[in-house]
């Protein structure tokens, strides 16, 4: 085991749906060719079509868009449910791997610092549960398949 898991015993983390992972400084959410399959088929689009609407070119690939709203970075797909008031992801089944993989990155698992900050910076229910021992439990493994699954452009 690399020196630098610490997380090797595991984490606790729950995702409690509060779309603050979606929000924030601007950005990137980047998408493979198959997860643009899933997500024009989910909104009843043909792939070029839903680039044009809800992507953006980047050097490194294919980032979805953002809408700027009060100050605010969001994901082009965080929409506010008008019944409830909270915030969710509009194709939730079909997100990118990178929202699947959500707190796992490789840069929020540096340092228990690193995940600590991004806690807090995002803000996270569920990351600040689970920092309390709180939430399900997420063994090793699935924590180093999620890592190594993040897209990095």
């Amino acid at each position: 085991m690399p020196p630098n898991e610490w997380y090797s015993d595991g984490l606790h983390f729950s995702c409690t749906q509060c779309g603050n992972c979606c929000t924030g400084a601007p950005g990137f959410v980047w998408f493979h060719y198959d997860e643009l399959l899933a997500m024009s088929r989910h909104v009843g689009l043909e792939p070029e079509i839903f680039l044009e609407r809800y992507a953006r070119r980047e050097d490194d690939g294919w980032s979805l868009d953002e809408v700027e709203r009060d100050g605010q970075y969001d994901c082009v797909f965080l929409q506010l449910d008008p019944k409830t008031g909270r915030r969710g992801c509009s194709i939730y089944p079909v997100r990118p791997t990178q929202c699947r993989t959500w707190p796992f990155w490789p840069d929020n698992l540096r340092s228990r610092w690193a995940y600590t900050a991004a806690a807090r910076r995002t803000p996270c229910p569920g990351m600040t549960a689970g920092l309390a021992g709180e939430g399900a439990f997420v063994p090793l493994e699935q924590i180093r398949i999620c890592r190594d699954a993040t897209p990095h452009g």
